[in-house]
């Protein structure tokens, strides 16, 4: 049996008294299909990680479940509440790496999922958790890096094309109408922003004001201090092109997976509350938002791993 961890579980990078036990780990055992890990979050759990599940299982109230796939050992994470999972999540990625003297080293996650999946959200509660738990840690880590700045979020909203630059296409309605497709950004730009990110240690990203509906250059600021960076967007795990390209930056590589009918409803009143007439943004969801989905949910087997939402 070949156990390896998936967590960052560096002397350098201990883990806080609630969640000090919690190791996300995979499991090779040839003879099983699939294997389950229940990771309570109490000090008890060091000493029974493993379990052969013959039936169903019963979980305690606070605990995360990472099944194994053995075809990939893609670790699968879910628990009760999304709040567990924000928790887990950002254990994980606390940045022992941080310790090391190169001020340019980085921990870039891609995270990526359809549209409704909550890539904004988990991206913000994961970031926000590790800047609250980094103080506690910082004596132990570079002095240069001054809490709480050491986590940030870069989203793709910010390399759509400009509206002038769908105005320009060969159909412009259509381009329009399909705003949020593959072709409606510039993954060429976003590559740039991630090489001159991991070379230099720093860069300016744009951000995107849907108001304006269009990108704000230079509005984000990745800096030095920054050592954990959350990029989130639909087309991040797409295997072609410079979307490939664009995955081969990531130290790691999230998909949330989620029902695409919930990511639909959670689309649609998202529609409806920006102003939308109810038919309006059921067009919507039929001709670009359920048809985008799709594209990405085939991104999944691309992912290092998955991570199930549930309603938040």
């Amino acid at each position: 049996m070949e156990v390896s961890s998936l967590s960052i579980t560096s002397r350098a990078c201990p883990f806080s008294p609630a969640t000090e036990s919690l190791l996300l780990k995979r499991i090779r055992r040839p003879s099983l299909h699939q294997c389950l890990v229940s990771i309570s979050l109490n000090k008890r759990t060091s000493q029974s990680l493993f379990s052969r599940q013959t039936g169903p299982t019963v979980f305690k109230e606070n605990s995360i479940k990472v099944l194994c796939s053995l075809r990939r050992d893609v670790p699968v994470v879910e628990a009760s509440s999304m709040g567990e999972i924000y928790d887990a999540l950002a254990e994980r990625i606390l940045p022992a790496a941080a310790a090391a003297s190169n001020p340019n080293l980085k921990h870039i996650v891609g995270l990526a999922g359809p549209p409704g999946a909550g890539k904004s959200t988990i991206a913000s509660e994961v970031v926000r958790r590790v800047n609250k738990i980094w103080p506690q840690k910082a004596s132990s880590f570079d002095s240069q890096v001054k809490p709480p700045d050491v986590a940030a979020v870069l989203p793709m909203d910010g390399f759509h094309l400009y509206r002038s630059q769908l105005d320009a296409m060969e159909n412009p309605d259509e381009a329009h109408a399909r705003r949020g497709a593959p072709w409606t950004f510039s993954p060429t730009l976003l590559l740039e922003c991630l090489k001159k990110l991991r070379n230099e240690g720093s860069v300016y990203a744009p951000s995107f004001d849907h108001g304006v509906g269009d990108p704000v250059e230079d509005d984000i600021f990745v800096s030095l201090q920054h050592k954990v960076i959350i990029v989130e967007g639909n087309y991040l795990l797409l295997g072609e092109g410079a979307w490939k390209d664009i995955s081969s930056m990531f130290d790691e590589k999230w998909y949330i997976d989620v029902d695409i009918d919930t990511a639909m409803e959670r689309v649609l009143k998202r529609h409806i509350s920006t102003g939308k007439p109810p038919d309006v943004a059921k067009w919507r969801i039929d001709y670009n938002d359920r048809p985008n989905a799709e594209l990405i949910i085939k991104s999944r087997k691309n992912a290092d791993l998955i991570i199930r939402s549930i309603n938040f």
